[in-house]
């Protein structure tokens, strides 16, 4: 069985895309965030989350902290509006209920529409001639 060898590109790749790195301008980034990070005077636990927010300020990103702490402001502040929203529709629903009263509620009847009627009194009765 033969090992696999491994892949090695072309000193004419290698040097293409190193021209390409320098000209994105990601080697002076990745040189600066490096240096930084060598300068610390406490270096950090997680060096790859320092480089990650690093290049983010570069870069002109926000980083997953600053994501974090604006998700967790909107997320209260999404509470506080549904909780408004709720003593909002309970005002509003005591308000529309009709009022409540031991005395039963009295419908108009047809009659009660139309006017009532007038008796007039009856003409005289004329005597008879004698």
């Amino acid at each position: 069985m033969s090992t696999p060898q491994a892949y090695k590109p072309s000193e004419g790749k290698r040097e293409e895309f190193r021209k390409y790195l320098e000209k994105a301008g990601i080697m002076d980034a990745l040189t600066k965030v490096l240096v930084n990070l060598y300068e610390e005077v406490d270096k950090p636990e997680d060096a790859l989350s320092y480089i990650i927010d690093k290049l983010s300020l570069q870069a002109g990103l926000e980083t997953h902290k600053t994501l974090t702490v604006k998700l967790e402001e909107v997320t209260t502040r999404c509470k506080e509006l549904e909780e408004e929203l709720e003593s909002l529709r309970k005002v509003e629903d005591e308000s529309e209920a009709p009022p409540t009263t031991d005395e039963p509620e009295v419908l108009p009847t047809e009659d009660a529409e139309q006017p009532p009627a007038v008796e007039e009194p009856a003409p005289a009765a004329a005597e008879p001639p004698q």
